[in-house]
């Protein structure tokens, strides 16, 4: 009889703590994958030494099986009715799961004296696997939140704890990894290989790269097995669709109609900014780390400290935006980011490592404290154009705002590590030399090449946000008041720390 008192109506356990920890650890399993994709590069530039132009190529390659994936996979979920014993989404899950077992490692076999024939195509397979699995267990994933509950508030603290798995899940790879897989280089004498400042270098070891992902891979697993055996699945899940298909439309007159959109281009071209930047610079910093402070081993750990601040705006950021609004508190903020910029410009002057390697932390963690608010809202921004599409034309038109805001980021986080690759050899990196056998003045390049990515990222989010995204607060206290809502009313602010990557 007590146990009947803790049913719901539909005889399921009532919402709880046990719901969102469990989709936080949904999200730090599919974390233990993705946040190994910032180590690709590296590992096939540093270790595998693939020449930058034709990793940029193929990296393009499966960029693009990444902006199809997700739907088409998304597609085959919905379409499948078949009865499972456990729930389809929760079953697609565990096959994904299972699959990024080993998935993960494909992409990192080390074999760096193949021909390089067979190292294109155990990059183009491995990352097409991998790829695979981890959109089977993602995007019923991402789905599943619609599932767990139909209340709005009880959403909006799933969306909260999946951001803190999120997280965990990006930081703990991000700051451990690098110690794990690089190491102090010596010759085959025991001899201390130096650079030619006489300072010791640091080389990436691939076969440690290999059973990092595997055992990431476990541990990965483990957070999915748990997820799927606590969490409560309370709405027919045939009512839910992974994919972001939407009806039939003309793609041509819904991508006029998206530019028209002026909120939803300004708050695209911020999104892509943050890629095109931050993101993109994830191997050029990690090079720099190597050939310049000669501690690629600290390079996960120096990036986590810039952008810890970041995550200080959580706990304040509703009282931030009802005080300031969205827009205004998010220009200011990526103009603090621009000042991080222009200070990251100076520590490539400076002669001593050490005191530069101070002032490219302090640019960096004002760089990530200008990012803080904007991370924040990034997902309401878009919530707000759609308002505006609704309020200038009587259409919300929901899906064709999302999917191609989607597409536009996904181009982004594409094509900017091409174009990173590309700029790297053009700047003098030899990908047969190693990180070891590079030159000072590569070194000092990928300096400077780090530190203007920084700055033009902050530069156009700071031109998109103030110039081009016109939703300013007072806008957008008239559009919510003619569209019968209140502005102030907005439980989610769209806090995803993993929408930083994905």
């Amino acid at each position: 009889m007590s146990k009947e008192k803790k049913l719901d109506a539909n005889g399921k356990r009532p919402f709880g703590m046990m719901d969102k920890l469990a989709y936080a650890a949904g999200d730090f399993g599919c974390n233990m994958s993705f946040s190994l994709k910032g180590t690709v590069q590296t590992f096939w530039l540093a270790f595998m030494m693939i020449e930058t132009g034709l990793l940029s190529l193929l990296l393009l390659i499966v960029q693009i099986w990444d902006a199809i994936n997700d739907p088409i996979i998304g597609a085959l979920i919905d379409a499948d009715k078949r009865k499972y014993k456990m729930g389809k989404f929760k079953t697609y899950i565990l096959i994904g799961a299972i699959g990024l077992l080993v998935a993960g490692a494909l992409v990192f076999i080390p074999a760096p004296n193949a021909d390089l024939w067979l190292k294109c195509v155990l990059f183009i397979g491995g990352y097409l696997i991998w790829d695979a699995c981890y959109t089977i267990a993602n995007v019923p994933y991402g789905s599943m939140l619609s599932l767990v509950t139909t209340d709005g508030a009880e959403r909006s603290q799933l969306s909260t704890w999946r951001s803190i798995g999120s997280m965990f899940g990006n930081l703990l790879p991000q700051i451990i990894l690098p110690m794990l897989i690089w190491e102090k280089a010596f010759d085959a004498d025991g001899k201390p290989i130096l650079n030619e400042l006489g300072e010791q270098v640091e080389v990436l070891v691939g076969n440690r790269v290999f059973l990092a992902a595997l055992i990431m891979g476990v541990l990965g697993f483990i957070a999915f097995m748990f997820m799927i055996k606590k969490i409560t699945i309370r709405v027919d899940e045939n009512s839910v669709k992974t994919s972001e298909n939407v009806e039939k439309f003309n793609v041509l007159k819904a991508f006029v109609n998206f530019m028209k959109n002026r909120p939803a281009v300004g708050a695209t071209l911020a999104a892509m900014a943050m890629f095109l930047g931050m993101n993109s610079a994830t191997t050029a910093t990690t090079i720099m780390f190597a050939t310049y402070f000669n501690a690629a081993s600290l390079s996960g750990l120096v990036m986590a400290i810039g952008f810890v601040p970041m995550l200080f705006f959580m706990p304040f950021i509703k009282k931030i935006v009802n005080k300031y609004g969205k827009k205004e508190s998010s220009a200011v903020g990526a103009l603090v980011s621009v000042f991080g910029g222009l200070l990251m410009l100076i520590f490539p002057l400076i002669p001593n490592k050490t005191i530069a390697l101070v002032v490219y932390i302090l640019s960096l963690s004002i760089f990530g404290i200008g990012l803080g608010i904007y991370t924040c809202v990034s997902w309401a921004f878009m919530a707000d154009a759609i308002d505006y599409n609704e309020w200038k034309t009587g259409k919300r038109e929901e899906g064709v705002v999302y999917s191609l805001h989607s597409f536009f980021r996904k181009l982004a986080q594409g094509v900017g590590p091409s174009i990173v690759l590309l700029l790297m050899g053009v700047l003098g990196y030899v990908s047969e030399l190693g990180t070891e056998g590079q030159s000072i003045t590569t070194a000092y390049n990928m300096c400077w090449l780090v530190s203007g990515l920084y700055l033009f990222s902050a530069v156009l989010m700071f031109v998109s946000i103030a110039f081009v995204y016109n939703l300013d607060r007072k806008t957008l206290a008239k559009m919510s008041e003619s569209l019968g809502r209140d502005v102030e009313a907005d439980d989610d602010l769209g806090g995803d720390v993993g929408s930083i990557q994905q």
